[in-house]
């Protein structure tokens, strides 16, 4: 399909890379953090079943024993599946030391790990709540190597 405004968007903003979070919005990465930590629907579920999010590790094991009742609710799952990744985002940053928030350039946040790599934590998170995988856990397990 041809749409020339598309292709014209396109060739402008080719090769941009990402820009640190932080940057983006004056520049402090804590700011960031607690903006994106706040994930209240999926703190507000995980309330209703007995578990505290307190922004740990441990907290995301105990988050990939929930039973999967939010997918009862298509219109809530996608917005759970956000915030898990959020929170996970949350965790990475918050306890992997050189983890930092990155945003693309249409708005959608990352972790950058030290080495560079990139973790797309939204989509893990939306995978997790549609499907239980993969773990949020052994995504942090992952990051927590590198």
């Amino acid at each position: 399909m041809n749409i020339p405004f598309l292709d014209n968007w396109r060739r402008k903003h080719a090769g941009i890379q990402a820009t640190p979070l932080a940057t983006a919005v004056g520049g402090e990465q804590e700011g960031v953090t607690e903006l994106l930590s706040e994930c209240e629907l999926l703190r507000v579920r995980a309330g209703q079943s007995g578990l505290r999010l307190d922004d740990s590790p441990g907290s995301l094991d105990e988050l990939d024993q929930l039973p999967p009742r939010w997918r009862d609710d298509p219109e809530e799952m996608p917005w759970l599946g956000n915030d898990a990744g959020l929170y996970l985002g949350t965790v990475i940053v918050r306890t992997v030391p050189g983890a930092v928030w990155h945003i693309w350039p249409g708005g959608h946040p990352v972790v950058r790990l030290a080495s560079g790599r990139e973790i797309q934590v939204v989509e893990a998170g939306l995978e997790w709540a549609v499907t239980g995988t993969p773990e949020l856990a052994q995504v942090y397990a992952e990051a927590a190597e590198a």
